[in-house]
This record gives C-alpha cells, structure tokens and sequence, in this order.
C-alpha cells in the first residue's frame, strides 16, 4: 500500500509541474489550474491510504478539515469579486505558510514528547545493567547529557534543522501575508507600528534566529513557542512598512517563501509531493520576485527595508502647468477617427469594474477600423497578472494584450493612448526627474502618444505619493469620473455617430 501512496504523491507532483507551466500563458493558464487541482485532490484523497493514518479518530478529523477548508474555499471563490482577487490571494498564500509552520509545530512537539519516553528506556536500561536504581541512572545519564539531546535528537540533524527553517519561513508568510490582506482590503492604512520600525525589525529577526539556534538543541516547548512567536512577530513587522505600489514584489516574496516552508516540511514528514510542490513554488516564486523588481528597478532590499510606497511620501517638486479636462464624449468621438489606441489599464479599472465597458467601446472603434492594442506593465493592479486576468474575463482575446517591453516603442506612433485607473507606472517622472523616488522605474512612455486621454476619479497622486507629470502634459486631457460610467459615456458617444 506504501508503494501506491508513494507513486500517487510523485503523480501529483508532476501534475503540479504540469500545472504550473501551463499557468505561465493566458491561453492555458485554465488547463493549468484544473492539472494543479487535480494533483492537489490526488495527494489528498490517497492520504487516507497512507500507512501512518490510522483509527478512526485521524479518518474523521481528515474528513472534517476536507470539508470545513473545502466548503469555506468554495463559497468565498464563488462569491469573491475580481477587485478582490490580491486581498484573496494574499489570503491563500498566507494559509500555505500557516499549514507549513504547523506541520513543524506538530514535528518538534511530537519529539520533545518522545524525549523522557526515550530518557527513560535508556536509564531503566542502564539501571538493570549496572545494578544502581533507575532514579541514580536518570541522573547519571542527565549528566552526561542524555536528557538534553533535544529535538535535533529526537528528529536527527538534517530534518530538525528544515523543520526549524520551514517554521520561521512559515510563520512569517503567514503573518506578514495576512497583513498584505489587511492592507490590500483598507483595513489597515499604518506604515509603522513602532517608532524605528526598521531597527526593531533587525533585533526581532536577531532574537528569531538566536530562538531558531536553541529550538535545534531545546527540550523546552516555552523556546519552541517563543521561537514560533518570534516568526510571526517578523512577518507582521516585515509587511507593515510595504505601500501599495510594492503590493506586487511582496506577494510574489511570500508566494515563494510558502513554496520554501512547504518544501522543507515536506522533508521532515518524508512527503515527496510536498517537496517537489514546495520546490517548484518556491523557484517560480522566486523568479517573479525579482521580476517584479526589475520591473520597478529597485532591488528586493530596497523594497523590503526602504518603505516606499507608505505614507512618507515623495519629496521631489510637482510638475508644471495645470490639468485639462475633456468629456466622455469628445473623447470617445477623437478615438473613434482615430487610426491606432492603446489602452493602459490599472487598478482603478478594476475598483470601477470597467473593463467589460472598456471591451464594449473597443469592439465599437474595431468596427470602425481602429486598430486598438492593451498595454500591461507588469506591477500594474495589486498582484503580479491582475490586469491580465480582469481583460481576460471581459473578453479581450489574448493577441491584443502586450508586455511593456512589446509595445513601448509604439506609443510614439499612436494616435490616442488611453490611460484607465493606472498612475505611478505612466509617470514620465520615473524617467525625466532625477529627484523623483520613482526616478528609474521603467514605464509606459504613454506621454510620447499624440494624444493622451487619462480616465480617472481625481487628479491624486499614485500609492507611492508621487504627482504623476502625465496629467499635466500639453497632449494630455483628463477625463474625471468613475471608468465605467466614463466608458459607457464613450460607447454611447461612438453609437450616436
């Protein structure tokens, strides 16, 4: 029966491969997610034929957390809407990180329960042999050290030391992701929580691994639990100063730390699905991660320990001259004897729910022989993909969305380039102001466009605090009002003609 358990875990785990490579493309990214699911069902189901599952107390309490994790997923998939995607996704990265550090409480816990079973084998032992009472053996072998091998002893160097690393990096993806949660969702708006944030953060990562040190060698649960505590501090302290505009590297990072913690853990319980699974999130993880940094020319440490993005703001001088504003409809009319538009959609779009509008007005200009073409910055929205994922649901076929590098040199050919909900990451501030905290990051050189129409609620700075200089151009007109109330003022505008 192991044999099947064992060649059922390595099937689910190529299937998660499979998965996930699938996921890397729009057009296959669904096949994906069912391949991924039906290795996780897989891995699931044939627990209940492992060989160190037994009684019917374990069965029972598998059944219900299928049931209960199984039933709440469900209902809030179903009921979550698209703008809500980052808040549950941050959500479910944080609970991998959370199953991962319990898996390590339950391993280290289990062995310090093992250890005055075993202290105690061995003195009656050397008590028989020796002639002496079982209570001077106990002591001699204390002594000598017995009593104090600790979980290193109890689970052998190589698992005690993964399970320690799974633990910490567990527990710090599942805090510090559920405080991207809170921050993506505007139930938490603070960039510190103490003064020196930074230098707080320095000396509880300090005592983490000082913790992490005694847990290898400690036969106490009070180090075990602080150790624990110590993760979780971190994780809230590590996430507090990250602003909106870091949203995508930080859920990228703690994507990659849950694949890390899962694949460790996976070693110390000898799951090689877990391993593998771990393994492969935690590269691909990775890899988005610096991605998603080079994408705003900033490395991870900067990210992590600068906190930009929070409320301190920008200090560079604002930008020149005043805005001008345009109507939906004298907008959608200059579109529509237009010969080339490019859309760059941003997280405004996705709070308005503009996007199927958006796809309606295209539709309508195609019709006229426009040639339209989306342009998708990579840290666009508040999740690594989020922009994709929103045309996707409206119908926008795939051919028509590209990367930034893909369409940048085309703007200085466009006649009308549209600009919806998106701010830092069409900031020509990032490029020309040398002063600017955004000075590097590379952009949409949206402002090389004849014709600028920027669709948006008010003319407030991006997450990062920045004025965007965009709005203030000489080809730039501000359409004010909500997106998707702006795009069915355009359809109605091109319907009348």
């Amino acid at each position: 029966m192991n044999f099947v358990v064992q060649l059922s875990y390595l099937l689910a785990a190529v299937l998660f491969i499979l998965g996930l490579k699938a996921m890397s493309s729009p057009r296959t990214a669904r096949k994906g997610i069912m391949w991924a699911g039906a290795g996780m069902v897989l891995a699931t189901l044939v627990t209940f034929l492992h060989p160190a599952v037994h009684g019917l107390t374990n069965y029972v309490l598998i059944v219900i957390a299928i049931a209960a994790a199984g039933g709440l997923a469900w209902w809030s998939g179903r009921r979550v809407g698209m703008t809500e995607m980052p808040q549950m996704v941050a959500l479910y990265n944080g609970m991998g990180g959370g199953a991962a550090a319990a898996i390590a409480a339950v391993e280290m816990l289990r062995a310090l329960r093992t250890l005055p079973n075993d202290l105690q084998v061995r003195a009656e032992a050397l008590a028989a042999d020796a002639d002496i009472s079982v209570q001077a053996a106990t002591a001699a072998l204390r002594a000598e050290g017995a009593g104090s091998v600790g979980i290193a002893g109890a689970l052998g160097a190589d698992v005690a030391i993964l399970a320690i690393l799974g633990a910490f990096i567990g527990t710090v993806a599942f805090s510090g992701s559920l405080i991207a949660w809170a921050k993506l969702d505007g139930r938490m708006k603070r960039s510190q929580l103490v003064p020196g944030q930074q230098i707080v953060n320095i000396v509880v990562f300090a005592l983490a691994v000082l913790f992490g040190i005694l847990t290898f060698f400690t036969d106490s649960a009070l180090v075990v639990a602080v150790f624990f505590a110590l993760g979780l501090l971190f994780g809230v302290f590590v996430a507090v100063p990250i602003g909106g505009a870091d949203m995508p590297v930080i859920i990228s990072l703690f994507n990659a730390l849950t694949g890390l913690a899962v694949g460790f853990e996976g070693y110390a319980i000898g799951n090689p699905a877990m391993i593998i699974a771990g393994t492969v999130v935690g590269a691909a993880g990775t890899l988005l991660t610096q991605l998603m940094a080079k994408a705003m020319n900033r490395p991870l440490t900067n990210v992590l320990f600068a906190g930009w993005g929070s409320s301190e703001g920008a200090t560079s001088e604002g930008p020149e001259g005043e805005m001008k504003d345009i109507s939906a409809e004298d907008a959608g009319i200059m579109m529509a004897y237009a010969e080339r538009v490019i859309i760059v959609p941003g997280y405004g779009m996705a709070v308005a729910q503009a996007q199927h509008k958006i796809w309606e007005f295209v539709e309508l200009l195609q019709d006229r022989g426009v040639e339209v073409k989306f342009a998708i910055h990579p840290v666009a929205g508040r999740m690594p993909g989020h922009m994709n994922v929103l045309l996707a649901e409206a119908g926008v076929p795939y051919d028509m969305i590209f990367d930034m590098e893909d369409i940048n040199e085309e703007f200085a050919m466009t006649d009308v380039a549209v600009v919806i909900g998106a701010n830092d990451v069409v900031n020509p501030a990032a490029r020309d102001d040398p002063s600017s905290p955004i000075y590097g990051m590379p952009i949409l050189n949206v402002d090389e466009a004849e014709n600028v129409m920027v669709i948006k609620r008010g003319g407030g700075a991006g997450f990062s605090g920045v004025e965007n200089h965009l709005f203030y151009g000489e080809n730039t007109r501000m359409v004010f009002g909500d997106g998707q109330k702006v795009a069915g003022g355009m359809v109605q505008a091109v319907k009348g003609l």
